[in-house]
């Protein structure tokens, strides 16, 4: 973690390219299809429940089951590997990149991953946070709870076994959570965001830098 911060640079990077770039790949062996074009308009899912599905981006057929793959965000398709059309593709191939303007909310998050301590995920799985942590969080919020070194914070759900989590890392408030309780994280993605209490004037002066420069673009 930093105490300073070259806000010029960061504003300037984010107005010269204010997007975020998401590559779409083939998630098993098999014939792609596509169903939008290079400059199409996409939409990710929606609906109270996230029901409706997302602009259907391909369809990739095995063994004569064709499986569609909708998109995941909004934004634009700004790369097609159109030359994999009617061909088989490997899991993992890159097919596709959408590109999805950011919003100030987006900005700030993005930031501030570079300024907080990240705790990430040691396995890919689901995790909740420890039972006493819950607790704490329930009556008077995430920015309340401060850590040590050494904590019980989390519980890892994995091939239904639960495994305590211990955290690790500099002592702080929970400013940050970015996973949700039932959902898999992969491995190495953050799980939370601390902010040590000397450090939290600096994350004030991020924020409110940027929402006011944000403005002005």
């Amino acid at each position: 973690m930093t105490h300073e911060i070259d806000f010029d640079d960061i504003i300037a990077k984010y107005r010269s390219d204010p997007y975020k770039y998401i590559e779409v790949c083939a998630p098993h062996t098999g014939v792609v299809a596509f169903r939008v074009g290079k400059g199409a308009a996409v939409d990710a899912a929606s609906g109270e429940w996230l029901h409706i599905p997302g602009t259907r981006l391909f369809e990739i057929t095995r063994e004569n089951n064709g499986k569609p793959i909708f998109s995941p965000i909004a934004g634009i398709v700004s790369e097609l590997r159109a030359d994999l059309e009617g061909r088989f593709v490997e899991a993992g191939e890159p097919l596709m990149t959408i590109r999805h303007p950011l919003k100030k909310k987006d900005i700030i998050e993005n930031i501030l991953k570079d300024v907080l301590y990240l705790f990430r995920a040691p396995e890919k799985a689901k995790y909740f946070f420890a039972l006493d942590i819950q607790t704490r969080i329930d009556k008077k919020g995430a920015r309340s709870v401060t850590i040590k070194p050494g904590d019980e914070i989390l519980t890892m759900s994995l091939m239904k076994r639960d495994t305590p989590v211990y955290y690790a890392g500099e002592e702080g408030v929970i400013h940050s959570v970015y996973f949700e309780p039932g959902l898999s994280v992969a491995q190495g993605e953050p799980l939370i965001g601390i902010c040590s209490a000397e450090k939290l004037p600096l994350i004030q002066k991020v924020i409110t830098r940027v929402k006011a420069e944000w403005d002005n673009i």
